[in-house]
């Protein structure tokens, strides 16, 4: 196994804003200006397309069963910040039960998904893949409400992207964040869908 950040360095990071990504071999740790969020409220919008794919039911959603394939996945792309390094050190905090993934299965297997981390009221997004259309924002959806019915607070998506505003996504400067991010670990949460490992 290569060597990996240990869980209490990465929580430690997180509950301060802080995240870390693998480049040129090396890992370095970011602290955005602006952060990334996704509303978990009304504001959070479906797009009429996605909507539409809904009613087709493309996939049977799962959680926390291919974790490691997730990551996989997510790295699978020209630039990557996931490196075996990082895969490793996700894998570990996902068996002591504070990462998570949300898989869009169907009969040709794993279509898509997202992983990331859940921290009291807060969950951190890392990352989402597909192999088939819409696939990752189901996985999103599904995410979302979940998140709700649990009573987190505030999900965190680190950067701001075209994609990511069709839902509704927002940024804050680095000092508003923080005060967001401090209250929601304020928030007695803990995230273990139905679907997990108890």
């Amino acid at each position: 196994m290569a060597d990996i950040i240990p869980p209490q360095v990465l929580l430690n990071a997180y509950a301060q804003g802080v995240f870390p990504m693998a480049e040129a071999g090396a890992i370095s740790w970011h602290r955005p200006a602006m952060r990334g969020l996704l509303p978990l409220d009304e504001r959070f919008h479906i797009p009429h397309t996605l909507q539409r794919a809904l009613k087709r039911r493309p996939f049977e959603v799962r959680w926390n069963t291919a974790f490691r394939e997730v990551m996989l996945g997510c790295a699978q792309r020209d630039e990557t910040w996931i490196d075996e390094v990082v895969v490793d050190s996700y894998v570990w905090l996902h068996r002591l039960g504070f990462a998570h993934s949300v898989e869009c299965w169907d009969e040709e297997g794993l279509q898509g998904g997202l992983y990331g981390v859940a921290l009291r009221g807060a969950f951190f997004g890392e990352s989402m893949f597909s192999r088939k259309s819409e696939a990752s924002k189901i996985a999103l959806l599904d995410l979302v409400a979940r998140l709700r019915q649990a009573g987190v607070v505030l999900l965190d998506t680190q950067w701001m992207t075209d994609h990511l505003r069709q839902f509704g996504g927002y940024e804050l400067p680095r000092a508003q964040y923080e005060r967001a991010l401090a209250a929601a670990l304020e928030v007695d949460v803990s995230l273990l869908p139905p679907c997990c490992p108890g």
